[in-house]
């Protein structure tokens, strides 16, 4: 039995992971007090649940567990630190065809089932086991914060509507009787307005408006919409840029089918990334911008601890820092002395392609509507960089910031390059170049100012070299492949997971999209609009979409761990370190990697 430290040590490592975050304290140490603490080698079987039924429930507490199939030993799943496997055959009273083994040497937290099985008739519990069901017996994760089920899916029980003149007081008695958390406002014109919690706070008791004031005089209109057949994870892309927490659900038609909230979404963890957008919203100076920006990292950690991908955390990431540039940009103009209006600030690299890691830095340019205002802009955009570098976000260490001369340019300026890069795409860096500026997105100001994606739409008829070169570029660097495969092969040394792995899909993707007309997007759009003209296969595509989300998800666990120890995030991995699972899937990525490129390379360039 635990001692009181240790009962208080587990106590606090259940309480931050699902579904044990919303337990009470009392029935925590409880829980902790029946536990009994193992240690594995790698290789160990835990248990086999087709042979018994369990009576108690796991968790990691360090290392990685893998769950195989009984019948032919295919991985089903691996659980990482956090996750918790054996409650669905104690909670059923069934065997199941699957059995767990350690991928590393780890420490596991064996808890008692009668009091596991206490906690999951609770709410919390309930919740926790409505997003494991429906993936098979014996498939155990932990509840994910987002997915791609169509957010009609998630939405449950009927909308309150009301009409224009309904006073405030009539409204709120309506919300309380539904339990829900808006109203929504048909208006004459057949558009929505919303009113929810938040406005009766701010608009209606702060004001002292009296409670017989009509709806549509404190609702918000026209309320931001959208279509049921979105997927959830790109209704909370939106919610969280637009800083919501309600989002009305309408038909092709505007018909309302109800309100998807933030909570429908979000695991409790991913709910930080809300707050935290928030508390960056309303800093009004660069400490406390700093401050709020301190905690992007951790954020990131705890989302992809409590069962979020990495492709989500990337997103939720990489929003969440196109919060903070946004905020230091206002703070910024509000000091500047000089002329800055008329520019629009772009986002380059991964955070502009929504792939963003804990080590990402921030890359950016510049382009404006007159070149007077360069000087005035280029002190800004230090500014902002200061700014962002004190809260944790490092500038690109190549040079690829706003205040550098190559990356502030006026509009007509930028649009003369990219026709200089695709006539002549080996002068002025021209490959780099285009590289980083189709990789651009405008976080802030008119998107119209960002000129280059126009002059590259022209690439399939006028730049076929730049487009072949292009092509070179993402299939070089087969020697090093070469020799990864050795290092792999040693299972000793060290690997680039970025470097070596990542960029060798994303330089791909990003040619595919150039033959497609795809400027700006992320690496899977990119490489199904290259699969849509026939750039590549769409099996290919798929393959890499695939691999891709592997890599990324162990460059996010590596990060997450190196995070945890104290270290500051990087791509390079010690292979001796990695799992033998997850050294077999690199192994089989870079096979993949090269194989497409490959048949890409003697496909060549599409015919416009």
């Amino acid at each position: 039995m635990p001692n009181s430290s240790e009962v208080r040590e587990l106590s606090a490592f259940l309480n931050e992971h699902t579904p044990f975050q919303a337990v009470p304290g009392d029935e925590l140490e409880q829980l902790a007090t029946g536990a009994v603490v193992e240690t594995y080698p790698a290789g160990a079987v835990v248990a086999d649940f087709s042979q018994r039924v369990p009576d108690d429930v796991w968790m990691v507490r360090s290392g990685q567990v893998v769950l195989r199939s009984s019948a032919d030993g295919i991985v089903i799943d691996t659980v990482d630190v956090g996750g918790i496997f054996g409650y669905l055959p104690l909670l059923t009273g069934a065997g199941s065809d699957f059995d767990a083994r350690t991928a590393v040497a780890s420490t596991l937290i064996r808890l008692p089932g009668a009091l596991v099985r206490a906690q999951f008739a609770k709410p919390a519990g309930l919740a926790f086991l409505a997003s494991a069901a429906g993936k098979g017996p014996g498939r155990p994760t932990i509840a994910t914060a987002i997915d791609n089920r169509p957010v009609c899916e998630l939405l449950h029980g009927d909308p309150l509507l009301v009409t224009p003149g309904t006073a405030v007081r009539d409204v709120v008695v309506a919300m309380t009787e539904q339990h829900v958390g808006c109203a929504l406002i048909r208006l004459p014109d057949g558009a929505l307005g919303i009113f929810t919690d938040r406005d009766l706070r701010t608009r209606v008791v702060a004001r002292g408006l009296p409670l017989d004031t009509g709806i549509e005089q404190v609702m918000s209109a026209p309320a931001r919409t959208v279509t049921a057949d979105l997927t959830a994870d790109t209704v909370l892309m939106e919610m969280l840029e637009c800083g919501l927490r309600h989002m009305p659900v309408v038909t092709t038609r505007g018909e309302v089918l109800g309100v998807v909230e933030d909570a429908d979404l979000l695991a409790a963890a991913a709910r930080q990334s809300f707050l935290l957008r928030r508390a960056i919203g309303t800093a009004t100076t660069s400490a406390a911008l700093q401050q709020a920006g301190a905690r992007v990292t951790s954020v990131a950690v705890d989302l992809f601890r409590n069962g979020t991908k990495a492709a989500a955390t990337s997103a939720i990431l990489s929003v969440v820092i196109d919060s903070l540039v946004r905020k230091a940009l206002e703070l910024a103009i509000a000091e500047s002395t000089g002329p800055v209006a008329g520019f629009a600030w772009l986002t380059l690299g991964s955070v502009a392609r929504r792939e963003a890691m804990p080590s990402s830095d921030v890359d950016s340019a510049l382009s404006f509507a007159e070149p007077a205002a360069a000087g005035p802009l280029r002190d800004v955009a230090a500014l902002v960089h200061r700014t962002l570098d004190g809260c944790g976000l490092p500038s690109d260490t190549n040079g690829a910031v706003a205040y550098h001369p190559a990356f502030a340019r006026a509009a007509p300026d930028w649009a003369a390059a990219a026709e200089g890069w695709l006539k002549h795409p080996l002068v002025d860096r021209g490959l780099i170049m285009s590289s980083l500026l189709l990789d651009g997105r405008v976080v802030w100001g008119d998107p119209g100012l960002h000129t280059v994606p126009a002059v590259y739409r022209r690439l399939r008829t006028e730049g076929r070299d730049a487009l072949r070169l292009q092509l070179l570029n993402a299939l070089s660097g087969k020697v090093r492949t070469r020799g990864l495969r050795d290092v792999l092969s040693r299972r000793g040394g060290t690997f680039d997971l970025k470097n070596h792995a990542i960029t060798p899909i994303v330089n791909l993707a990003r040619w595919g999209g150039m033959t497609a007309g795809v400027s700006s997007a992320s690496t899977p759009a990119r490489l199904a609009a290259a699969a849509q003209v026939g750039s590549i296969s769409e099996r290919d595509a798929d393959t890499l979409c695939d691999v891709f989300a592997m890599l990324q998800r162990l460059r996010m666990a590596h990060q997450v761990e190196q995070i945890s120890a104290g270290h500051t995030p990087g791509d390079v991995v010690t292979m001796s370190e990695l799992s033998p699972l997850n050294r077999g899937l690199l192994s089989d990525g870079l096979r993949e990697i090269a194989a497409v490129r490959r048949r890409v390379g003697g496909f060549g360039v599409p015919r416009g």
